[in-house]
Parts: structure tokens; C-alpha cells; sequence
């Protein structure tokens, strides 16, 4: 990969609001990438995601391996903690998340407001993310990082109150019209 040249393009992501315009598309980030690195790196680089697959699988960076592991440990906190409060069962497998990653799920579970949930895990996932950051800023782990935080930037964009106030009520309700239904 040649990321001195591709970094050096890409406007900064750091120091931006969650309502700022983001400097950059995920589309001209791709379109930019293409242009320095190779169709096995343009593949690699479009399986960046930010939900990793439960099984862990190693990518070959240690960014992305940490990133997964992270991301991971914080969907199964999440997820234990869902599954008790509505007293379901739960197999988070063999993996035990540490307590740093249990008490943000906690923090976040405490939450009346989903969206505000949402922006508190965000914060978590930058600040767990900014841990990650390379050093050399013109390494392979340097774009992938930067894909990492526009993704995260993206997906922040991506709520709508309406829309998930309403699909929240729409899910609370059918998960109380379920328990009744087991109560018959």
C-alpha cells in the first residue's frame, strides 16, 4: 500500500461535532483509496466494519484485531445486559468482557433516552477508538483507523428522532405484547 500520498489527501476527521458536516463521503473516501492502493486492498479495506462478527476471526492489523475485540466485548456486554432485563437467556460464550467495557453497557443501559444511549456508546467507541490510533500516521493501520472514524461519524448522522422514537415504541411494544402472550 502506498498510504503516504493517500493520507496526505484526506481531510482531518478529528475535533468534529456530531452535527458538523463531515469533510469527506464515505463514497470519496473509497474513490480516493482506489486511486493508491490495489483491488486486494480496496477489498480489504471495504471489509472494515463496525460490527465484527462474533467468532473471532484475526485480520492481519493490529488495529482491526483490536478494534473487533473491543467492539465485540462491548456487543456482548450489551447484550447480557438486555438479555437480564427482560430475564432471557443469554450465552456470551466463553469471552467475559472487562469491567471498564460492563460499566460503559451499564452507563448506556441506564439511559431512558435511546438516542442519548446511542451518542454515550459513540463517545465510547471514538474515545476506545482514538486509544487505537497509530502512531505513523502513513501506516495501513491509519486508514483503516480513518475508516473506522468516518464510519462512526456516519452512523451518528444516521439517527432520526422521530423515526426512532417510533421504532423504539413499535419494539417495546411488540417485546410487551410477546411477555403477555407467554403469560397466557
Amino acid at each position: 500500500m502506498n498510504q503516504y500520498y493517500l493520507m496526505a489527501q484526506l481531510p482531518s476527521l478529528d475535533g468534529l461535532g456530531e452535527t458538523a458536516p463531515l469533510p469527506i463521503t464515505e463514497e470519496t473516501f473509497f474513490d480516493i483509496c482506489s486511486r493508491s492502493l490495489s483491488e486486494a486492498g480496496m477489498a480489504r479495506l471495504r471489509s472494515v466494519t463496525l460490527s465484527p462478527d462474533r467468532d473471532v476471526q484475526p485480520e492481519g492489523s493490529a488495529l482491526l484485531d483490536a478494534w473487533n475485540q473491543g467492539e465485540r466485548q462491548l456487543r456482548l456486554a450489551l447484550g447480557a445486559l438486555r438479555a437480564a432485563r427482560m430475564k432471557k437467556s443469554f450465552d456470551p460464550g466463553e469471552e467475559t468482557p472487562p469491567p471498564a467495557v460492563m460499566q460503559a453497557a451499564r452507563t448506556a443501559m441506564s439511559m431512558e433516552d435511546p438516542l442519548a444511549a446511542e451518542r454515550y456508546l459513540n463517545q465510547y467507541r471514538m474515545s476506545f477508538l482514538d486509544q487505537l490510533r497509530p502512531m505513523d500516521h502513513f501506516s495501513e493501520d491509519s486508514v483503516f483507523y480513518y475508516i473506522l472514524k468516518l464510519k462512526l461519524h456516519l452512523r451518528m448522522r444516521r439517527f432520526d428522532v422521530q423515526r426512532g422514537q417510533a421504532a423504539y415504541r413499535n419494539i417495546y411494544d411488540s417485546i410487551l405484547h410477546e411477555d403477555n402472550q407467554e403469560d397466557k
